[in-house]
């Protein structure tokens, strides 16, 4: 990051503003470009010390990802770009279809033209965990998503550039959540439940910009990184943030998993298992017998991290219902008191 010229689009988001906060107070990169289309919340960036640095340029534009044009020229002379504009809604986005896929697919497609429009060495594109199986438009232009992102790598061509992925699950108290909507309805006594068996992936928003900085350090490119992380119930939830407050069941709302999946059994043969994290390799076929490799696969599991990876066994899916991990209502409570600010 020292002496880069970063780039973060949606960077006036929960991650975003947490992403630059972050490398403006562990690196000295030369400069750092927030990208969105929300003009107030530049505003707001621009006005708060956390978003300055001395030495560094902190620049913003305006612009959607729609915008091929305005992408390129943002893009000049940048280094990293890291890709967490999204419109990521899931009742939204079965409201509104053709909108996510302008932003979520073809606003993707944007970021990777522009990317090799002007010599950008990294890119890392953000993820969800409704992106693996998915059931909602939301997921499934994620995935679709992804899949431009690692398929980039494959025409890549003299191109010293290289494109990863980082799918996560829900990250702890950003805005849409859970957290903040029972915040918000324990002053009422009743919290309503959408299921109560549901259960989901659980990261912070410091761990989240953590996981994307290591996987930025670590990528080959054409890897999809997703970090080994705990899952919560939502009644415990419930129970940590309003224990007094009765549970009102609602029913799952349209688009929604009981329990959702980063890793589904079919990734799970093309998945190595490192100590904190797994990588779901990428591969293109070219034929019934024949799969062309963007690298060398036993090189990666053996040599890109001090300690060799495994590859995950036949059947294995990284599912937050039958994840070994579990959050109790303690560390959740301990958690949200520390992690969650209204600033997210």
């Amino acid at each position: 990051m020292n002496g880069k010229t970063i780039l973060v689009t949606g960077g006036t988001g929960s991650f975003g503003k947490k992403f630059v906060e972050t490398i403006l107070k562990r690196y000295n990169p030369k400069k750092v470009i927030i990208y969105s289309r929300d003009e107030l919340k530049q505003s707001e960036m621009q006005q708060d010390e956390r978003f300055k640095k001395d030495g560094v340029l902190v620049r913003y534009f305006i612009g959607d990802v729609r915008d091929e044009k305005r992408l390129t020229r943002a893009f000049e002379n940048v280094d990293v770009v890291v890709h967490a504009a999204a419109l990521k809604q899931v009742p939204a986005a079965e409201y509104n279809p053709f909108e996510a896929v302008k932003t979520n697919i073809i606003g993707a497609q944007n970021v990777i033209d522009a990317c090799f429009q002007n010599g950008v060495k990294k890119v890392i594109a953000l993820s969800t965990d409704k992106a693996a199986a998915p059931i909602n438009l939301y997921g499934a232009t994620k995935l679709t998503s992804d899949k431009l992102f690692i398929a980039a790598n494959n025409y890549r061509g003299t191109h010293d550039i290289k494109f990863s992925v980082v799918r996560y699950g829900n990250v702890m108290g950003s805005r849409g959540s859970v957290i903040p909507f029972f915040i918000e309805k324990k002053k009422n006594g009743v919290l309503p439940i959408t299921d109560k068996r549901m259960t989901r992936f659980n990261i912070t928003l410091q761990e989240g910009v953590d996981f994307v900085l290591f996987c930025l350090d670590k990528m080959w490119g054409g890897e999809l990184f997703v970090p080994r992380i705990p899952s919560y119930n939502i009644v415990d939830v419930a129970a940590a943030i309003a224990p007094d407050c009765k549970l009102e069941e609602i029913g799952i709302r349209p688009g929604e998993k009981i329990h959702e999946e980063m890793i589904t059994e079919a990734d799970a043969i093309n998945t190595i298992e490192f100590e904190n994290y797994f990588v779901i390799l990428p591969s293109v076929q070219l034929g019934e017998a024949s799969q062309l490799r963007l690298w060398d696969t036993e090189k990666f599991r053996t040599t890109s991290n001090s300690n060799p990876g495994k590859f995950c066994e036949y059947g294995f899916k990284y599912n937050s219902g039958t994840n070994e991990w579990s959050l109790s209502v303690e560390e959740l409570r301990e958690l949200i008191n520390n992690s969650v600010s209204d600033d997210q």
